[in-house]
């Protein structure tokens, strides 16, 4: 796998033809495999012999995984997504209990509150050429705000947090920094949890904090330290940086499909629409890591031994044409509605969040396009640098004109 992330997209056509599962070296010379099928993918993340804790990573239990590398983090943390059975559905069902509809839908007019400041800040975020990173000054402070919000995290902390997780989850980092970040990272989450212990409110953390700290005696739903921190660290990574892609993603699709914004302009096509098309198209997540199977299993032929680190080959498998049709490698907003795709998940590990992040895009999208309807990309799309690593999608700027 191509740690600096240069030719995601590539990488995944050319591993999705090869074979629904394909076996593949991560960082280190660690042996791993891949699936990058549509089907092949859904049916493997639901499939009951596919774990996600760690001890059922064979190199990892046999000492073979070195002390620092840069996907420990993937790999190691406590929490939610590295959970199976009936740990995990202890641990969701906390989670969901704090993150409930009613919660998410009283954010909406906080969510647009935000996205028209955003928007309305955009012009003085200009260079003297007229040029905006649309990326730095819109598609991330909005989700990182709103994920704060929900979260209950100071603005103090949320730039250090946005640095320390673009470290941890990008696959180019030295495994020094990525370790480096982890342990920072708990350091400032340890501070939200103490933050809110002495001052809770009506946030998701106080919230986990009181399902810990409870007056159950039998302890059946209590969080540990290590539980709540990384409950939190999966709600911040996937809270902000998926959808900072997914919105950064969703504009250079519209910019390269002049016709396609023009739909959604007029009416005859919605922002929902954009939003999926962009999850199937071109997914925030390339390659998720990990899963486990705990017996040897057949993937369309190909034998995926017992204890091997499984990376989830999203971005390959939302272009799949066995799925999609030939015409699966174009960019169609007016695709049939239900039409679907992986970028949540799929199984018991379906993300929890995507009903936020959905929400969060139409948004973002509907209000940006309604103040700036033929903003343009300043620069080719061959011109972007890629977002380093193979586990994020995306772009590290998007250099726009908001004035076409």
């Amino acid at each position: 796998m191509d740690a600096s992330g240069a030719s995601v997209r590539a990488d995944a056509a050319i591993l999705r033809e090869r074979a629904a599962a394909c076996p593949v070296m991560l960082p280190d010379g660690v042996p791993g495999m891949i699936v990058s099928r549509y089907r092949e993918l859904r049916d493997f993340l639901a499939d009951p012999e596919v774990a996600k804790n760690a001890r059922h990573f064979a190199a990892l239990q046999e000492g073979r995984i070195p002390d620092q590398w840069q996907l420990n983090a993937f790999a190691l943390v406590n929490g939610m997504t590295t959970a199976d059975g009936d740990s995990h559905r202890r641990l969701r069902g906390l989670a969901t209990k704090a993150f409930t509809p009613r919660r998410v839908a009283a954010m909406r007019p906080w969510i647009e509150r935000l996205a028209g400041d955003l928007v309305a800040e955009l012009p003085g975020r200009a260079g003297e050429d007229g040029v905006v990173d649309l990326r730095a000054h819109f598609a991330y402070p909005l989700p990182m705000g709103v994920i704060s919000e929900l979260l209950g995290v100071d603005p103090a902390h949320r730039d250090r947090l946005h640095d320390l997780t673009h470290l941890l989850v990008s696959t180019s980092s030295s495994a020094a920094d990525a370790m480096a970040a982890q342990r920072a990272i708990h350091g400032v989450l340890a501070d939200v949890v103490a933050e809110r212990r002495a001052r809770p409110g009506d946030d998701l953390t106080s919230a986990l904090i009181a399902a810990r700290d409870g007056d159950r005696t039998d302890g059946a739903e209590r969080l540990s330290d290590e539980e709540v921190t990384g409950t939190l660290l999966l709600m911040i990574v996937a809270g902000h940086e998926t959808t900072l892609n997914l919105i950064t993603n969703a504009v250079r699709a519209l910019c390269g499909h002049p016709g396609q914004r023009d739909l959604v302009l007029s009416g005859e096509a919605s922002w929902d629409a954009v939003v999926e098309e962009t999850l199937r198209w071109d997914s925030p997540v390339a390659n998720f890591p990990f899963r486990y199977p705990t017996t040897d299993l057949d993937v369309d032929g190909t034998r995926v031994p017992r204890g091997t680190p499984v990376l989830a080959g999203y971005a390959a498998a939302g272009r799949d044409p066995r799925e999609y049709g030939p015409d699966a490698g174009r960019f169609d907003i007016t695709r049939p509605p239900g039409t679907r795709h992986l970028s949540f998940g799929h199984g018991a590990h379906y993300c929890l969040g995507a009903p936020l992040a959905r929400l969060e895009a139409a948004v973002a999208l509907r209000t940006l396009y309604g103040a700036y309807p033929r903003l343009a990309m300043a620069v080719d799309e061959d011109g972007l640098p890629p977002l380093p690593g193979f586990v994020g999608n995306s772009v590290e700027e998007l250099p726009i004109r908001l004035d076409g």
